[in-house]
């Protein structure tokens, strides 16, 4: 057997240090998540203690006390997912059809299009909010839930459409045009055949939308100014004021505001890795 071989069969330090470094990242990605939720639970004078307490001594429930019953959180949570689904779901609609098109059809300007699809994701948000503001002021829905889900709807449509017309082109043509020779139309296509195998990809554009419209802050903070339409960040921000900040109802507020968001990710984690790794990875 050769030297090259023995070195092959022999065990290295390669796994190891690859079960280390995985354990090492995950420590590093969940403990803010761990401090959060360990803060939630301390008194005041366990959270502002130096050096940090990293274990409470005797903790409490006040925090979330305060939180759910003595703010508005119950209003901004039921607002927030109001606004999240809905938006969410508009986009989705959207891309999908947009992503098709771009994926299926060859029409006369359609590298200009993909491009300004583009555009409008690389946009700052400091350049549209002044425009947006206008456009909601004459349409009648700034303070309104429409508002705020057309908006979030244009932030999240472009990066969906890229999303979905890359994992849309991954699918073998030679399908659709089998069903189109059994009589099938287009949309009868993209529903019975396409939607279904493109199921990783179409979660992962849910999660990507749902996840950027439940944390967003800018866009609420500047048309949503009545407590009926304030979202959970809005709320967040409302436990600070200009002489003191309630650490304990932030994090209680944060956990709050962070479950939706792991429930989700944790019930579509599989197909959410696999459409995202199948849109790199073909096209």
């Amino acid at each position: 057997m050769s030297a090259k071989a023995e070195t092959l069969k022999r065990p290295g330090l390669g796994r190891p240090l690859i079960i280390v470094g995985s354990v090492l990242v995950v420590v590093v990605c969940l403990f803010p998540f761990w401090w959060m939720a360990l803060s939630s639970v301390k008194t005041l004078r366990e959270l502002y203690t130096i050096p940090p307490i990293w274990w409470p001594e005797a903790p409490t429930w006040d925090n979330y006390r305060k939180v759910l019953f003595e703010s508005n959180i119950p209003r901004y949570f039921l607002n927030s997912l109001v606004i999240s689904i809905g938006a969410t779901a508009l986009a989705l609609v959207l891309a999908v059809f947009a992503s098709y098109g771009f994926a299926r059809f060859n029409f006369r300007g359609k590298p200009l299009l993909q491009s300004f699809v583009l555009v409008g994701q690389l946009l700052p948000t400091a350049a549209i909010i002044v425009p947006l503001f206008i456009t909601l002021r004459v349409l009648g829905l700034v303070n309104t839930y429409w508002g705020l889900i057309l908006v979030y709807m244009i932030i999240t449509l472009p990066l969906s459409v890229w999303m979905l017309t890359s994992y849309f082109k991954a699918i073998p043509v030679e399908l659709e045009e089998a069903a189109i020779i059994d009589g099938a139309s287009r949309l009868g296509c993209l529903l019975r055949i396409t939607l279904p195998l493109s199921l990783p990809g179409i979660v992962s554009v849910l999660v990507y939308a749902f996840v950027t419209t439940w944390n967003e802050f800018i866009f609420a903070l500047c048309f949503a100014t009545d407590s009926s339409v304030k979202t959970l960040p809005i709320g967040l921000a409302e436990f600070s004021t200009e002489f003191n900040t309630d650490w304990g109802a932030v994090m209680a507020a944060s956990v709050v505001m962070t479950l939706p968001i792991a429930l989700l990710f944790l019930s579509m984690q599989r197909l959410f890795i696999g459409g995202l790794t199948a849109g790199a990875t073909k096209g």
